[in-house]
C-alpha cells in the first residue's frame, strides 16, 4: 500500500499522493483534474484506503511529512479511509479539508469558496449511480485505468470497503467507451478495466448487460484499442460471454487476477465469500483449457479469524494446484465494524509469519513462470525507462530507453531476479 506521486519540497500544481487500489489510481486523476480546473495549485490530495490499518498509518505518516516539507500548502484528504473515520483525519492538524468518497469526484467540490466546516462527508449509501469522467491521461502511468464500477452489495465479514465506497452502481457503456476511445487516441496502448466488484457490472443499468457484454462492445467499437487487461475478478461471477472472450479475443490480456482471499472452504463460509476452493480450481482449469498461457494473480489474506495450521496450509496448496504467479498477500488486519474483527483472533505474529510463508512461495510461482517465459517474442508496453511488462504482466528489463506507454515487440533473453531480460527488435 504505497504512495505514489509524493509531493516535492515546493508545490506549484495540485499533487496527489494515491494509496491502495487501481480504481484510486482513476480517481486519482479524476480530482487532479478538478483541482487544476479551480486553479487549486497550492494543494497535496491525500487519497486513502481503508483495507488494512496498515495503508491508513501510512497516510496518517504522509500527511505529516507534506506538512513539515509544504508549510503553507492546502492539504486535503479523502478516499475510503476519510469516508469511513472522517473524524481520524479532521483532528490532525496538518489536514485543512477532508470529503467524503463520492463528493471528491463532482467538479462542484473544487470550485469556489470551500466549505465553512473542515468535513464534508455525505452518506455513501444513499448514492445511486456512477459517471463516467472523460480524462485526457494518467499523468506517470503507462496505462490507463478506467472506472466502470463502484461499490459493493455484498458483505464479506473481514471486509469495510462497502461502508466506504456504497452499494454497487455502474458506469453506462456508452461513457465508458467514450471514454476509452479518447485514451486510445491521446496514444494509451493498454487500457486496465477497474472497480470494487467488476463482475457485478451492469445490474443496475437497464437491460442488465454483463461484464462480458459490456467487454464486447468495447471491442467491437474501439477496433483500434491494442490491449484491455483487467482488474480483479470474483472467481464464480465470469459471465458467458467473457468465457467467449477469454477463448477468442486476443487484445484481453492473459492474465486473470482472482479475488481468492483463502484456500480453505470453512475459512471461505467464515469470509462470507461466494465461492469454495474446488470454484477456484475449476475457473483456473476452464480459463487454461481456452487459453492455454493464461496466468493468474490472486488476493490472500494471510491468518483470517480462526485459521488453523491445517486451514492455512490449504491455502498454501491451492496456490500449487492452480500455479497462481502474482500473489497479493495480505496479513489480516481487524476492521472495527465487520463481523470478523469479533471473532476469535490469531496472534498477530503468527498473521505475519503465515504472509510471509505466502510471499516466499509466491516468489518461487515467480521464479517458476519467469523461467518458462525466459526466451522467445513478446509484446512489451514500457512503463518507464527500460522497464516494461508483457501481456502476462511479467516486468521487463529492457537494454535501452523508451518512451513510457510505447508498445514494443521484444525477444526475451533470460531471467534477471524476479524480472525478464529482453532487447526491443524492428
Amino acid at each position: 500500500m504505497s504512495a505514489e506521486n509524493l509531493p516535492k519540497p515546493s508545490v506549484k500544481t495540485p499533487q496527489v499522493q494515491t494509496f491502495g487500489c487501481r480504481l484510486n489510481v482513476y480517481e486519482s486523476e479524476v480530482m487532479k483534474t478538478h483541482a487544476k480546473d479551480a486553479g487549486m495549485e497550492d494543494a497535496i490530495i491525500f487519497n486513502t484506503c481503508a483495507v488494512t490499518a496498515e495503508a491508513e498509518r501510512q497516510a496518517r505518516q504522509a500527511i505529516r511529512k507534506a506538512r513539515r516539507e509544504n508549510p503553507d500548502a492546502k492539504i486535503i484528504v479523502t478516499g475510503c479511509s476519510a469516508q469511513i473515520k472522517p473524524e481520524i483525519y479532521a483532528d490532525m492538524p496538518e489536514v485543512d479539508q477532508v470529503i467524503g468518497n463520492d463528493l471528491k469526484l463532482k467538479a462542484e467540490t473544487w470550485k469556489g469558496e470551500p466549505p465553512a466546516q473542515k468535513v464534508t462527508v455525505n452518506d455513501i449509501m444513499s448514492v445511486r449511480e456512477t459517471a463516467g469522467h472523460l480524462l485526457e491521461g494518467f499523468e506517470g502511468h503507462a496505462r490507463a485505468f478506467i472506472q466502470v464500477q463502484n461499490g459493493c452489495d455484498h458483505r464479506c465479514t473481514f471486509c469495510i470497503i462497502p461502508y466506504g465506497r456504497g452499494n454497487s452502481r455502474s458506469v453506462p457503456m456508452d461513457e465508458i467507451i467514450t471514454q476509452i476511445r479518447k485514451l486510445v487516441q491521446q496514444g494509451y496502448n493498454e487500457i486496465v478495466l477497474s472497480g470494487v466488484d467488476v463482475t457485478s457490472y451492469g445490474k443496475d443499468l437497464a437491460g442488465e448487460p454483463t461484464l462480458g457484454h459490456m467487454m464486447k462492445q468495447i471491442f467491437a467499437q474501439v477496433p483500434e484499442m491494442p490491449r484491455l487487461r483487467l482488474s480483479s475478478l470474483d472467481p464464480v461471477e465470469i459471465d458467458a460471454d467473457l468465457w467467449e472472450l477469454i477463448a477468442t479475443e486476443p487484445r484481453l490480456m492473459p492474465h486473470l487476477h482472482l479475488s481468492v482471499q483463502a484456500g480453505d472452504d470453512m475459512i471461505l463460509k467464515r469470509m462470507k465469500r461466494r465461492h469454495l476452493r474446488q470454484d477456484v480450481i475449476d475457473v483456473c482449469r476452464r480459463a487454461r483449457a481456452l487459453r492455454p498461457d493464461m496466468v493468474f494473480g490472486a488476493d490472500i489474506i494471510a491468518g483470517f479469524p480462526t485459521e488453523t495450521d491445517d486451514m492455512f496450509h490449504n491455502s498454501l496448496k491451492l496456490v500449487e494446484e492452480c500455479d497462481l504467479t502474482f500473489l497479493h498477500v495480505f496479513p489480516y488486519s481487524p476492521r472495527v465494524g465487520t463481523p470478523a474483527a469479533k471473532m476469535p483472533q490469531v496472534d498477530g505474529a503468527l498473521r505475519k509469519e503465515r504472509a510471509a510463508q505466502l510471499r516466499a512461495l509466491g516468489d518461487v510461482q515467480l521464479s517458476r513462470f519467469l523461467s518458462r517465459h525466459a526466451s522467445g517474442m513478446a509484446q512489451v508496453v514500457i512503463e518507464q525507462g527500460k522497464i516494461g511488462r508483457t501481456a502476462h504482466f511479467a516486468e521487463v528489463i529492457l537494454d535501452s530507453d523508451n518512451a513510457m506507454g510505447t508498445l514494443l515487440n521484444v525477444e526475451i533473453q533470460g531471467v534477471q531476479g524476479h524480472k525478464l531480460i529482453g532487447k526491443a527488435v524492428a
